[in-house]
């Protein structure tokens, strides 16, 4: 037993040694290859490109691409591999290269017999594939080097003619050599570091396992990307947090479904079709993104169970301790995508990956416990100032918080699971103090906050550009849970007061928010009315919460494509779409998820029509009121008001580009999504885009409602 706990302790790779917070060093002095060896490299790849470009007539060289290792500039120290790819303008027959012209090119060893080109600098060994090929596909640089990013995208057409070929033989995929690198290319220094640590990992256990072939190399380096992406995103990272989100990904090899759409898309019927078909295949699936004909996670499952092993063997290591003595944690990234998840296992997809455990949530009330209790006793202690209330407000207080943010671990996400907590400070007496005087209290909290030091937990806070700012953002990091959240502390003057619980407010309450927001845009005093806002979402069904994470989630992916494009619609708004849709379709607390989601989808593409309201905190039976709600549904479409508030107008007209996210909505309504397991179509609930008499208790409503009618009909 002794002996055979020696000879496992013996066998394992150096790297499992190596304590998680010294990684980046690791990298640094055992992978990463010399910057001027790999210089020299490419000297020589440049003399070897202008040598073969003078070199083979009658045929013309059209292009020469670099990948492998090298093209994706992730190469490791010690031996590593290539591809040459030259691009003929001509078809022809047998070999054109002869490779026997470049042995007296320097430190160039060519092994004919092979195709190969093997180039040395010191103790890095690079062996080049020399692969001439004929393409009609692409139309590739002069020569493309190790660190160039291509700017070349392949036309629906190249795609579709690499799916059909029809009677010519399909093109081989080494066509698409040039994006592959690109790819790589736009990625940081420190997600390729990351790759090296990957296949390191990589190679080492093929050691173990006595294999010499590294088949699911460019796999690996691939799902490093996607777990970067997913998880991160950041040009600086923790590397530990990196390998273990990869490793955990590894562990989950039989649910990986992993694409792109950086060259290729949904928006094509024929590619749409064939990815579809892709993407239905037994899993693992890690799609090229140069290529979608192309599953490069191979079809040997037995690698990837072994692979599986050795990556819980590794995670399980004390080195992944920190010497505080609390675990590294792993970013939050799903295996598979929501687009391929079929509409009968929503339900599933929402369970395993969208809804926070209880302890995660339970965690975040300790936190919040602890702001909420020096809020109202430590900070203001020695002020004027004093707290009446506190009111949580957010995704955690709706019920509609999701795992994949609120449980990140040390890893902060900007669309995070948000905790806002208004304060309502007996400093403000009236809509106008609130403005005047936020600022004061916002600073008077923060010093507190940095006098006070909370025990067990460090302060991070967010600086603001802002001259009256409305909120004070700060993650709060506690040692003992491991985990950090972040808040936003808004000051607010208590419109409310005292109130029953379920009953709606005053009317005269909404009349003096009405006249004060007369001088702005409305919705600047949205936060006053946090409770009703927080109240609305909480008392709905568990399974409508189930569905609001769902869409959220899918405007997490819309947003993390569409935000350079343009600045898309509050996440609230589409929280009130999916009450909405779901009140005016179902209204049941059991319905057909992937129904309702392709509703809510189907109202966002109708969104130039939208105009929706609630009528359980005001209505039209004050003239003042109504005659204000009446004003605001005529504003161009589309209308959605907060029913906390009436002044919020969350829809926006042309202020947001619903434009876009109904574009998204739009490829997703073709998404897997929205068929059975019989791979039947799903179909929405029928909804109106606007608003009825009636359908909001309007009916209830002690007003003359032939009037109403003729108002609403000639909005």
């Amino acid at each position: 037993m002794l002996k055979s706990l020696w000879s496992w302790w013996y066998d394992q790779p150096a790297l499992y040694f190596e304590r998680a917070e010294n990684l980046d060093r690791f990298i640094q002095n055992e992978l990463q290859p010399q910057e001027k060896h790999l210089q020299q490299i490419d000297k020589s790849i440049e003399d070897i490109c202008e040598f073969l470009e003078k070199q083979d007539p009658p045929i013309q060289v059209k292009g020469i691409a670099v990948g492998g290792s090298y093209g994706r500039d992730t190469v490791l120290k010690g031996h590593s591999d290539g591809t040459l790819v030259i691009f003929h303008k001509e078809r022809f027959e047998g070999d054109l290269i002869k490779l026997k012209l470049l042995a007296p090119m320097g430190k160039v060893k060519v092994v004919e017999d092979k195709h190969q080109l093997i180039l040395t600098e010191s103790d890095l060994c690079i062996t080049f594939d020399v692969l001439p090929i004929f393409s009609v596909l692409v139309e590739p640089s002069v020569w493309y080097t190790r660190t160039s990013a291509s700017k070349y995208k392949p036309s629906p057409a190249t795609y579709r003619k690499r799916i059909n070929p029809g009677k010519s033989a399909p093109e081989s995929s080494v066509c698409f050599t040039e994006l592959q690198g690109s790819f790589f290319n736009h990625r940081p220094r420190k997600v390729k570091d990351l790759i090296l640590l990957v296949k390191h990992w990589y190679q080492q256990c093929q050691k173990i396992q006595n294999k010499d072939s590294f088949p699911l190399q460019y796999a690996l380096e691939l799902l490093t990307v996607y777990a970067w992406e997913q998880g991160s995103g950041s040009d600086d990272f923790s590397i530990a947090e990196g390998i273990l989100t990869v490793l955990e990904l590894i562990i989950k090899y039989d649910k990986l479904c992993i694409y792109w759409t950086v060259n290729y898309n949904f928006e094509d019927e024929t590619i749409r079709n064939h990815l579809h078909f892709q993407l239905q295949k037994e899993r693992p699936i890690i799609l090229d993104p140069a290529d979608p004909t192309i599953n490069v996670s191979g079809r040997d499952p037995e690698l990837w169970k072994q692979l599986a092993e050795e990556a819980e063997r590794w995670i399980s290591s004390p080195y992944f301790m920190k010497a505080n003595t609390s675990s590294w944690m792993p970013w939050d990234v799903l295996p598979a995508s929501l687009y391929v998840t079929r509409g009968h296992k929503l339900d599933k997809f929402i369970y395993d990956f969208l809804q926070p455990k209880q302890e995660s949530l339970n965690q975040i009330g300790e936190v919040v416990d602890i702001i909420f209790k020096f809020l109202t006793e430590k900070c203001f202690k020695n002020s004027t100032m004093n707290v009446g209330k506190v009111v949580k407000g957010g995704s955690t207080a709706k019920g509609t918080a999701m795992k994949n943010i609120s449980e990140l671990g040390w890893n902060l996400s900007p669309s995070g699971s948000d905790v806002d907590l208004v304060v309502f400070v007996n400093h403000f007496q009236n809509y106008s103090d609130q403005i005047a005087n936020r600022s004061t209290v916002i600073k008077e909290i923060q010093k507190q906050l940095e006098v006070c030091q909370l025990k067990d937990f460090e302060i991070e806070f967010e600086v603001t550009k802002w001259k009256n700012p409305r909120v004070l953002s700060f993650t709060l990091k506690s040692k003992l849970l491991n985990r950090c959240q972040e808040f936003d502390l808004l000051p607010a003057f208590d419109a409310l007061g005292p109130r029953v619980s379920n009953s709606p407010p005053d009317p005269e309450i909404y009349i003096d928010l009405i006249k004060s927001s007369e001088s702005n845009n409305g919705g600047e005093f949205s936060t006053c009315f946090t409770e009703l806002q927080r109240d609305f979402i909480r008392t709905r069904p568990t399974k409508l919460k189930s569905l609001i994470r769902l869409v959220k989630y899918w405007y997490k992916q819309c947003h993390r494509k569409l935000k350079k494009k343009g600045s898309l619609p509050p996440k609230y708004a589409l929280e009130l779409l999916t009450v909405y849709a779901w009140e005016q379709g179902n209204g049941m607390t059991d319905f057909d998820t992937a129904k309702g989601f392709l509703t809510v989808l189907k109202l966002i593409m109708q969104y130039q029509k939208l105009c929706v309201y609630w009528i359980v905190n005001y209505d039209f039976q004050d003239e003042f009121i109504r005659n204000f709600l009446l004003k605001q549904l005529k504003k161009p479409r589309p209308v959605i008001l907060d029913p906390a508030d009436p002044t919020t107008d969350v829809g926006g007209g042309n202020r947001w580009c619903w434009h876009l996210l109904a574009h998204e909505a739009e490829i997703w309504s073709s998404s897997l999504c929205f068929k059975t397991g019989n791979f039947d179509a799903v179909e929405p609930w029928p909804v109106l885009t606007v608003q009825t008499p009636g359908s909001n208790g309007l009916g209830h409503c002690q007003l003359n409602i032939q009037m109403y009618k003729w108002s609403i009909l000639h909005i």
